[in-house]
C-alpha cells in the first residue's frame, strides 16, 4: 500500500500542535496508523511542526501515487508548467 498525503493527515487527528517528531511518531502509532504511515514519519526531519499539514509536506510520501512510473517518465518529458510541483500539476 503507497501512503498518501491523506493518509498522514489521518493519522494525526488527535495531535495537539506544536508537536516534536517523537511526539508526532508516538501519537500515530498510538492512533494505529499502518506501516507506511509510521515509516513516512520517522524519517521526518527533528524539528517542531506547527501543524498536521506540514508534518504531511515534510513527511517522505509519494506525491502521486495514482501515477505509475510510465505516466511520471511521459510527464517529466513534457516540458510545459516545468516550475509546478509534479503533483500539483494538471493531467
Amino acid at each position: 500500500m503507497v501512503t498518501s498525503y491523506q493518509d498522514v493527515l489521518n493519522s494525526l487527528n488527535e495531535l495537539d500542535f506544536p508537536a516534536d517528531k517523537d511526539r508526532i511518531v508516538a501519537e500515530a502509532q498510538r492512533a494505529g496508523a499502518d506501516p507506511g504511515v509510521l515509516r513516512a514519519l520517522r524519517a521526518l526531519p527533528p524539528v517542531e511542526y506547527a501543524n498536521r499539514a506540514q508534518v504531511a509536506r515534510s513527511a517522505a510520501i509519494d506525491p502521486a501515487p495514482e501515477q505509475d512510473p510510465a505516466e511520471r517518465a511521459a510527464r517529466a518529458r513534457f516540458r510545459d508548467h516545468q516550475r509546478v510541483a509534479q503533483h500539483l500539476r494538471q493531467p
